[in-house]
């Protein structure tokens, strides 16, 4: 084989060594499994591999607000699916996220659904004024150091495309790859009343803030950060302003980088739309700092408080169980709470608290800072 060529997915690996990253999150390809296969086996990284394309937003935004160097590596159409996240929360806040995305659609395509997202890419990148390098073969490989770094250095998105040509001689490193066995016994006993709620989101925020010390806190989109602004600010809490459904995401990032505790106010709605619980599981090991509070009303808080599927549907402490999720709690009183935060580092995490709250909001007042000068005392607080 010849020797260039064979190397393409290696030498990717070396460049992203010598930029210092330190998590890589995936949602394979096809056409760059040689790189994926890289990715899983090598000791360099952290490897987070994803359920979906937006998720891997969050969790790298966290990353960077804990000093880490996240590279995402998808397919193309998962920029389609994260292009929201990117916006809000990337681009809002100045978050570094260097993206290896396989670029399909354009060579030798024969999915026709790849077809009309993967032509229009470089149209859509340039309405967005997202940066963005086209690495056409295997000859302009070392490009995508360019981008990681300049992805750093102006924390900000960077997106690479590369063909499918790139990887065409590269060995099939995955080729007779011995899976592990897949036989486990998976048992469950559980029984729970969802009694009605006493407490407003705003009283358990209040009871969650009275026992903060160091620990950092990111707060879900909308009113429950104006909430916890209202109740306790800090510059170790990290308001978002944007990206539903990205607040687990951002502190499991977080956890992987830290090594204090870190908080997350969640909501029921976000947390269904997201997804994430399934990778905070798969990462357990990593993140034992971790606790997400699901402060769950049932509704949209935020929009109008039209119903979600928690309110009469689904316990979301047994969804957390259900997604690998071992230490759950439930708390639908005051003093229930406060018992959960007495016990609370009694187990190591992940840790799920479900807290049943009413619908309704406080009225509290918007949060006065900008979504960089939220980033900047956040990260000092937390970096020095």
């Amino acid at each position: 084989m010849k020797k260039g060529r064979q190397g393409a997915a290696w030498r990717v690996i070396e460049i992203m060594k010598e930029c210092d990253v330190d998590i890589v999150l995936t949602l394979p390809c096809e056409k760059m499994k040689t790189l994926f296969h890289l990715v899983a086996s090598s000791q360099d990284f952290c490897h987070v591999p994803l359920t979906r394309e937006e998720n891997g937003v969050g969790i790298a935004a966290g990353v960077f607000l804990g000093g880490g160097r996240p590279v995402m590596l998808i397919q193309s159409t998962g920029l389609g699916n994260s292009i929201n996240a990117i916006m809000s929360l990337s681009v809002t806040y100045g978050m570094a996220l260097p993206v290896l995305a396989s670029w399909r659609g354009v060579h030798h395509e024969k999915i026709p659904a790849q077809i009309p997202l993967g032509r229009a890419l470089p149209q859509v990148l340039e309405a967005l004024g997202l940066p963005y390098t086209v690495i056409n073969d295997h000859t302009e490989v070392e490009l995508v150091r360019d981008a990681i770094l300049h992805a750093f250095e102006n924390e900000a998105p960077h997106v690479v495309l590369i063909s499918p040509r790139t990887w065409e001689d590269d060995p099939n490193v995955g080729a007779g790859v011995k899976f592990p066995a897949r036989r486990r016994l998976s048992a469950l006993e559980y029984s729970m009343e969802i009694r009605e709620p006493e407490m407003t989101r705003f009283d358990a925020i209040k009871v969650i803030s009275e026992h903060l010390s160091d620990e950092v806190v990111v707060s879900n989109i909308g009113v429950p950060s104006k909430e916890l602004f209202a109740v306790k600010d800090r510059p170790l809490n990290f308001y978002m302003l944007g990206s539903l459904g990205q607040a687990s995401s951002i502190g499991l990032g977080l956890a992987l980088k830290t090594k204090r505790e870190v908080f997350v106010l969640d909501g029921d709605g976000a947390l269904l739309m997201s997804g994430i619980l399934p990778t905070v599981a798969d990462k357990s090991e990593a993140a034992r700092n971790l606790t997400i509070f699901c402060l769950d009303n049932g509704t949209w808080g935020s929009t109008g408080d039209q119903p979600t599927h928690a309110y009469h549907q689904i316990d979301m402490e047994l969804l957390a169980k259900a997604s690998g999720i071992k230490n759950t709690m439930k708390a639908q009183t005051e003093e229930e709470l406060r018992e959960v935060l007495r016990s609370l580092h009694e187990v190591e995490g992940p840790r799920f608290v479900h807290v049943l709250v009413r619908p309704g909001n406080a009225s509290v007042r918007n949060i006065p800072l900008t979504p960089t000068e939220i980033k900047d005392r956040f990260r000092k607080a937390l970096l020095g």
